[in-house]
């Protein structure tokens, strides 16, 4: 079965996380994808461990299925010539080098729309390819530092938090899809590439939503609200007789359904609670009133009891529960492939659900320039 993407050809000469995840995604709906590495390889994921499995990297498995690989020495003509080549028959080229490194090589998006005037060329940049910064490294890390993601992660004892994954890399990924797929369409209707220009620090900015919607209506700098929500009260974890779980109430209907089921019907009376903008201003005097009910029961009966009233809540699972979960089983989030080195591998699946072109799940992660034979008079070089 066709997938949706599946008469794109993509170049992708990004390593590491953003551009890789971008292009997996591409991969999985269809689109053809070639990793280029320098002989050898040169995505550091491959080295990022443990876990290993056979010596494969677990990080590197995330980000890199359905692609093909094949590996070129851009700093030489010879593997610049091999790409301008390629990119004659390809429709997406990807990248994250610093700002200039592919203009210094002389394989720019000036340079290769020459070659194909279709072209769409996508650059993934820490803080993209104009303005003061635009020649600084930038790591997820970093940007999540310097976005204000991490003044407002953590609570007021913490100090500021990271985002226990590189979620900057994942939204700029997306949003590189994103960007991809709208130029692709464009290019229907005008016959002409552009290109893309995506820097994490604008999306790590752009993630910040209602918070700093927040502070650009009231000029108050947002603090750090561990896990409560700056906007809607109660939406939080409580703690049971047995553990925390999250209740997340979303109106005032249904934090009327609570006070019922918690026998607090007085309490969704009071005119300190009655409308979620006074529980935002009450937030610690309704939280301790809460407090009290839900640590005389387990989690467990919270859940069977809240799901019944229809209150929106749910456990805390670590990822030893979480991969044995029957909802994800029926998503067929996880799933299993083979690879030629590590054997069996298991990695967590695509959640695009397409109804008549199915995401597919055709290359396991390849190794370094293990297709060389395919796009090139070569055998594969290690």
């Amino acid at each position: 079965m066709k997938g949706a993407l599946s008469d794109i050809k993509v170049l992708d000469l990004s390593r590491v996380l953003a551009g890789p995840y971008c292009t997996m995604i591409l991969g999985d709906l269809g689109a053809e994808v070639v990793k280029v590495e320098a002989p050898g390889g040169s995505d550091e994921t491959r080295k990022w461990g443990p876990p290993f499995q056979e010596g494969v990297s677990a990080y590197y498995l995330c980000a890199n299925r359905n692609k093909k690989s094949i590996t070129a020495d851009l700093k030489s003509e010879k593997g610049k010539q091999k790409i301008m080549d390629l990119v004659r028959d390809f429709d997406v080229v990807i990248h994250n080098f610093k700002a200039g490194t592919m203009e210094r090589l002389g394989l720019g998006y000036d340079e290769l729309k020459q070659v194909n005037p279709g072209l769409v060329y996508c650059s993934i940049t820490g803080f993209g390819e104009t303005g003061p910064y635009k020649d600084l490294p930038g790591y997820d890390f970093i940007i999540q530092a310097m976005s204000g993601l991490m003044s407002i992660t953590g609570d007021e004892q913490s100090g500021p938090q990271k985002v226990g994954i590189a979620i900057t890399d994942v939204l700029t990924g997306l949003y590189a899809c994103i960007g991809i797929q709208a130029a692709l369409l464009e290019r229907i209707a005008s016959g002409t590439g552009q290109k893309v220009d995506l820097a994490l620090y604008d999306t790590a900015v752009s993630s910040l939503v209602n918070i700093a919607s927040n502070f650009l209506m009231s000029g108050k700098v947002p603090q750090r609200l561990g896990n409560h929500h700056a906007n809607i009260v109660p939406y939080q974890t409580f703690p049971s007789s047995d553990g925390e779980m999250i209740v997340a109430v979303g109106n005032d209907h249904q934090f009327q359904r609570l006070c019922k089921l918690l026998g607090l019907a007085e309490v969704a009376e009071d005119h300190r609670f009655s409308t979620n903008p006074a529980r935002v201003e009450n937030r610690r005097e309704l939280t301790a009133i809460l407090q009290t009910v839900f640590q005389k029961q387990p989690a467990a009966y919270w859940k069977i009891h809240l799901d019944k009233a229809k209150i929106p809540c749910g456990p805390i699972q670590d990822l030893k529960v979480l991969t044995k979960d029957p909802q994800l089983a029926a998503r067929e989030m996880f799933f299993s492939m083979p690879h030629p080195r590590a054997g069996e591998i298991k990695l967590v699946g695509s959640p695009l659900k397409l109804s008549r072109t199915p995401v597919s799940y055709r290359y396991h992660p390849p190794e370094s320039g293990e297709h060389q034979h395919e796009f090139f008079n070569e055998e594969k070089k290690e």
